[in-house]
Formats: structure tokens, sequence, C-alpha cells
């Protein structure tokens, strides 16, 4: 299955699980995941916390094989181009694309 999950916020614990969730689809499930940031989510190497290790959950997708999209207007608006290193700059045509060519969508 196709899992396209949108994350629009920064919320520790909420990325945290929409992360974990991604990874498990993947490991467990097998699923094609893709991950789209949109507004605040674009913010998610930011994200500090003792409890819920955002930067790990990272790491642990991308070794998965999973696959992180940003939006560049998102990005640019927070004056982040210079520093945004998580994965490729896209637009709304990619996330348009993910939600099409996905079976189920999820958003946190």
């Amino acid at each position: 299955m196709k899992i396209g999950i949108i994350i629009s916020q920064t919320g520790a614990e909420t990325v945290w699980n929409a992360l974990r969730f991604a990874s498990t689809a993947a490991v467990l499930e097998d699923h094609q995941v893709k991950i789209f940031m949109l507004g605040a989510g674009v913010e998610i190497e930011s994200i500090k916390s003792e409890k819920f290790n955002v930067k790990e959950q990272l790491d642990k997708l991308d070794q998965l094989g999973g696959t992180m999209l940003a939006c560049g207007t998102c990005i640019k608006s927070r004056n982040m181009m210079q520093s945004f290193e998580v994965c490729p700059v896209s637009t709304m045509k990619d996330m348009l694309k993910l939600v099409v060519e996905s079976d189920r969508v999820l958003t946190f």
C-alpha cells in the first residue's frame, strides 16, 4: 500500500508519533511511505524534546527509504532556504501528486 503523510505542525509528540508510524508501516508491512511537510511542519529539524526524539525518528525513516518532501513556499516564508537540509524542497504540485498516488493519506 502507498501511504501519504502530511505533517503541518511542530508538536514534538505528534511529529514523533507520525514518524514512528511511518517507520512501522515501512518495516512491518513493507508499505511505501511518503511524507510531505507543510506550514509549520517544515520546522521539523528544530524540534527539540528530551522525551520525544524526533531527530532519531527522522534518521530511522531515512535509513528505511521513506521519502520526505517539504513545501518550498513554507520554507521561504520562514527564511529557511539556506539552512534547510532534511529533504528536497517541493511544491503544491508535488503534494497533489502524493495525495493522488497514495492509497491512504494521514495528516498530523
